[in-house]
């Protein structure tokens, strides 16, 4: 099923929370709501369910308005950070609850729920109660019971943070093998960037109540749209330098006296640039490059040396070959090629130029 938001606004009192957010969600997709605390993602989510009317715009289901529509009867199943089980009763009859209050006769009911059971792989907890489950075994629990009633859409909030971090990558290859299993659209509500990257089609990235960037994982982390977006995604951070203009191309690194030139054409135009370096695009040589210094800390960090690089004022993070022998105090230059540089626009800070296109040969999760 195809969502569609129409300049979709929620306020509460004098503090809006989703501003003004246009966009389609397709039919199969899995979308992840992505940003921060207060972000407005799921205030979005509620809006989806129905659980919140909007104060603007409107929501399509297909060509069907619901946007006034009572949740009950959006054909929605939700799953929450908090699984809301109910402990005296087991797993099986804990899937089967939606469809006892649907009605529907108990055999079938049974069987549906046994379908589902099995498609979460916990069939063989039936019996047990929810005090007799793990985290992960609940979670499949809660999944199985949003999917029992044969929603058209899925809508999931932040419901992996009980998680411990081994449990949640599991979890999550689960969600995305169950989604696309069955086939249904599905909204995704994460802080967690590793989790929107991994699993997601699309991701809807917000920061106070506006939708920043809507795009897939790999055109976000390699073609960001803003200077938020850059900064939101990649650990280690990327890197800002501002920059002063010398000549056509050339340009002044603020807080050093470090010079560097640029071939982009549409670039040379600004007056002011703010750039951001990825740490892993950066590479550590022996002659000038383009910004050097000494290393004022080095970190290893499993098969990755971390190191930070100052001159003046400025101090720059790269991710080094960890063959190269450096150690604090030494001077280092980190050179970076161009297609890799994200160019940013310091008076609107909108994206202007630079950043190379997914090729399909990073493996994003090693940067997330």
């Amino acid at each position: 099923m195809d969502i569609r938001l129409e300049q979709l606004s929620m306020r509460f009192d004098n503090i809006t929370a989703v501003d003004n957010i246009t966009t389609t969600i397709k039919n199969g997709e899995l979308v992840s709501l992505l940003g921060p605390s207060g972000c407005g993602k799921s205030t979005t989510l509620m809006l989806l369910s129905g659980l919140y009317k909007p104060t603007g715009g409107e929501i399509y289901f297909e060509d069907k308005r619901v946007t006034q529509l009572d949740a009950e009867k959006r054909g929605i199943g939700m799953v929450f950070q908090s699984y809301a089980l109910y402990p005296h009763l087991s797993v099986l009859k804990n899937i089967m609850f939606p469809l006892k209050m649907q009605k529907i006769a108990k055999a079938e009911a049974k069987s549906r729920a046994m379908e589902m059971a099995k498609l979460v792989k916990i069939d063989h907890l039936a019996d047990r109660k929810p005090a007799q489950l793990s985290g992960g075994q609940q979670q499949r629990v809660a999944i199985a019971r949003a999917l029992v009633k044969n929603p058209k859409l899925l809508l999931l909030d932040e419901p992996l943070s009980n998680l411990d971090a081994r449990l949640r990558l599991k979890m999550r290859e689960e969600i995305r093998r169950i989604q696309q299993e069955i086939g249904i659209t599905a909204v995704f509500v994460t802080h967690d960037q590793e989790e929107a990257l991994s699993i997601s089609d699309r991701v809807m990235l917000m920061s106070q109540g506006k939708l920043q960037q809507d795009s897939t994982p790999q055109d976000m982390y390699r073609l960001p749209g803003n200077v938020f977006a850059a900064s939101f995604l990649g650990n280690p951070p990327i890197n800002f330098l501002d920059l002063t203009k010398e000549k056509a191309g050339t340009y002044t690194v603020k807080g050093t006296n470090q010079q560097v030139k640029f071939g982009e054409e549409n670039i040379k135009s600004y007056d002011a640039l703010k750039i951001g370096l990825r740490p892993e695009h950066l590479e550590a040589v022996e002659e000038k490059a383009f910004i050097g210094g000494e290393v004022i800390h080095i970190e290893t960090i499993g098969r990755d040396t971390l190191i930070r690089v100052q001159q003046g004022d400025v101090t720059v993070r790269a991710l080094i070959d960890p063959k190269i022998d450096l150690q604090v105090g030494d001077t280092c230059n980190l050179a970076i090629e161009e297609k890799q540089i994200h160019f940013f626009d310091p008076a609107t800070n909108e994206r202007i130029g630079g950043g190379a296109p997914y090729d399909g040969k990073v493996n994003l999760e090693e940067y997330i």
